[in-house]
């Protein structure tokens, strides 16, 4: 059998296993993010993203990563309160993983093999990398953290159907 995205199961901001088989049937856009780095702001667009098209069936989740330039170094409360006060962000978001080497979260690890980086090197390079994930679970695109979330739309429209 094949594995989708909805096989794997995380843990939310809030210590609470989440698996991801609660959201079969939507599309994903699936992001490591960060609250100190130069991408930040792209939290606005994502959370436009997220109440723009939740009603059609995308779901936007944010997996908080430490592993650049320690650009996230609070805990789970720290980047609730600042994603919530600096960004008003409403959509999905989780315990902080890694998603390289061999502490990379299992979701990260799988997202990587489905789709490669730059020269297909499956290495995440930075915060803001995004998975775009259709509605059988299956990686469509992967986009380099200097894509902006509103550069998304057309690819979003399209896995929407």
């Amino acid at each position: 059998m094949t594995m989708t995205a909805f096989d794997f199961d995380a843990l939310s901001l809030e210590g609470k296993p989440s698996p991801l088989e609660q959201w079969r049937g939507k599309a994903l856009l699936i992001v490591n993010v960060a609250s100190k780095c130069g991408f930040t702001p792209q939290y606005t667009g994502l959370e436009q993203l997220w109440k723009d098209y939740r009603q059609r069936g995308l779901v936007v989740l944010g997996f908080p990563c430490d592993q650049f330039g320690h650009q996230e170094p609070g805990d789970a409360e720290e980047i609730r309160r600042f994603c919530s006060l600096t960004y008003d962000v409403s959509f999905p978001m989780f315990a902080k993983v890694e998603v390289n080497g061999t502490g990379a979260h299992p979701l990260w690890k799988w997202l990587k093999q489905q789709k490669g980086g730059l020269l297909g090197i499956g290495a995440i390079k930075w915060n803001f990398t995004k998975f775009l994930i259709d509605r059988e679970g299956q990686v469509i695109a992967r986009y380099a953290p200097t894509d902006k979330p509103e550069s998304l739309v057309g690819a979003i429209e399209k896995a929407l159907g």
